[in-house]
């Protein structure tokens, strides 16, 4: 289901097998900035693999302070042991982003502004993820006016190998997915212009969506639960951003693959593009390139595959 869920072919489940059976756990950091911890609760939710496989059986987990028993000096102690002890092995996930105004004041870690640990930690680490919005494009914490200086994880640490997989918060399988891919082939997926995995924000969510054919069609809901609402009608008149969103949830889904939010009648509103807070209303029609789009007058552009 892992390699399904990565767009690999079947092939390559023996090596995925092999490499979680055999090789040495990857030590993990878990780091939290400027977050709510929404990605921790996505992440402990993943059904395929379950989330205490990846940690008891895939990575060695050595720092989070959400799921840690530890805590206090004890904990900052660790994070401290650990990233010395394997220095230039680890991988270092980020939940959140370092705000940078008033010398990083308005996010403090063991006593110490989380902007500073989270570079003292990033120059050992071997790779980054940055886990959700907040850390990949800044999120709430950096919508206008953005009095902290809430900054994504790519633009503060420049140097290091990064993934961002953002989403408000990512799919579950999708964070589980990337872990298990740089644990078995020792790199970083294949990456878009924004550094996201391409295996699962390659498309729009448009692109896979099951009521595309009436936005073809041009039958749309109108307003909440009217006609075309009951019948399942195209929510692009609704604000659905789902036309300009890369993600997987049209694929993949939420909640073990029951649903996402256009299945559940909520337009998409976006959150796993840059600066989705600062783009008006979540219920604005969203204006697409072209002559006539929206109004159901011709048929999308098709979408550039990415070479295999």
């Amino acid at each position: 289901m892992s390699a399904a869920a990565m767009g690999l072919a079947p092939a390559v489940v023996p090596r995925i097998t092999e490499a979680l059976e055999t090789k040495p756990r990857t030590p993990v950091l878990w780091m939290h900035g400027l977050e709510c911890t929404c990605c921790s609760e996505s992440f402990i939710r993943s059904g395929h693999p379950l989330a205490k496989d990846v940690l008891l059986s895939m990575i060695s987990l050595d720092y989070d302070d959400i799921l840690m028993a530890s805590a206090g000096f004890q904990a900052e102690a660790i994070l401290d042991e650990v990233s010395q002890r394997y220095r230039g092995n680890y991988i270092l996930a980020v939940e959140g982003n370092p705000p940078l105004n008033e010398d990083g004041m308005y996010c403090i870690v063991g006593g110490r502004p989380f902007s500073e640990r989270l570079q003292e930690i990033a120059a050992g680490a071997r790779a980054i993820i940055a886990w959700g919005s907040c850390a990949s494009f800044g999120c709430v914490q950096a919508a206008r006016p953005n009095p902290t200086r809430a900054t994504p994880v790519h633009k503060l640490i420049t140097d290091k190998p990064l993934v961002n997989v953002p989403g408000c918060p990512p799919i579950a399988e999708v964070m589980a997915a990337v872990l298990v891919y740089m644990a078995t082939f020792d790199r970083l997926p294949e990456l878009d212009a924004k550094k996201r995995p391409v295996m699962f924000y390659g498309q729009r969510i448009h692109d896979r969506c099951y009521r595309r054919p009436y936005f073809n069609a041009g039958q749309f809901v109108e307003s909440w639960d009217d006609e075309g609402a009951r019948k399942g009608y195209c929510l692009y008149k609704m604000g659905c951003r789902g036309p300009t969103t890369h993600n997987a949830c049209a694929t993949v889904g939420w909640n073990g693959g029951v649903s996402f939010p256009i299945k559940s009648g909520h337009g998409c509103i976006g959150c796993s593009e840059e600066d989705f807070w600062d783009k008006g209303s979540f219920y604005d029609k969203v204006t697409l390139p072209g002559r006539g789009w929206g109004g159901g007058h011709g048929r999308w552009p098709p979408v550039p595959r990415p070479k295999p």
